[in-house]
């Protein structure tokens, strides 16, 4: 065999090892990229933690994974800009609490989450209440807000018991609690971030690092919805 050809040869053999290289590492990718949408599609609440991490705002958006459509409320529905719809909103959600009734099993839940997890979730900024329920799962504040996050936990706790872990449960009233006050729950963010804690919505609203934001320049700022 010639040495041009024995040359040639030895190029397209190159050329043909890089290309095999190149598409395997492009499937791998694919692969990865897949697997990880995939993760993020079964577990809503993940999704939005990692996205939390990123965002200027710390306010979730649109109509909540699994229960907005069922319940015809969007994160967007509250908004300082339009309080005759937080309020129906607000309403809509403090409904619940008082329609749902819980059993013996389903009550246990509703206390972890929101009086015994991390020190569970209240409305300290309109109420001085230790958490929205007492030890034994009574309301323990009567403000709007207490009842739409009482009135989302017990919904969610009947109808979608299995999709929900308890801390799920903690998040998902936290994000609405954000909502309520996003002013001064934007104020405690940026203290969270400073001394290194993990932004996600359990960090931020329940009483884990209850105020946190305590001194801060600028205050308290508006509150969505009534107390």
């Amino acid at each position: 065999m010639k040495k041009e050809t024995i040359t040639t040869f030895m190029i397209g053999l190159m050329i043909a090892a890089i290309f095999i290289v190149s598409f395997n590492a492009y499937q791998l990718q694919q692969l990865q990229v897949g697997l990880q949408s995939k993760s993020t599609a079964q577990n809503p609440t993940q999704q939005q933690n990692t996205q939390l991490q990123g965002m200027e705002s710390i306010l979730p958006k649109g109509v909540p994974a699994i229960y907005g459509a069922e319940l015809g409320i969007s994160f967007d529905d509250v908004t300082p800009d339009n309080a005759a719809k937080a309020d129906e909103t607000i309403g809509k959600l403090g409904k619940l609490d008082v329609d749902i009734k819980l059993d013996d099993a389903q009550k246990a839940r509703y206390i972890t989450a929101l009086y015994t997890m991390e020190n569970g979730i209240s409305c300290e900024y309109c109420c001085g209440a230790r958490a929205i329920i007492f030890e034994n799962g009574d309301p323990a504040c009567g403000c709007a807000h207490s009842y739409a996050m009482r009135g989302l936990t017990k919904y969610l706790i009947v109808n979608h018991g299995s999709e929900y872990t308890d801390a799920q449960l903690l998040e998902e009233a936290g994000k609405w609690k954000t909502l309520f006050f996003p002013d001064v729950m934007q104020q405690k963010a940026a203290v969270l971030k400073a001394n290194g804690v993990e932004l996600n919505y359990i960090n931020l609203a329940s009483n884990k690092y209850r105020g946190a934001e305590k001194g801060t320049a600028s205050g308290g700022g508006n509150m969505v919805g009534g107390c």
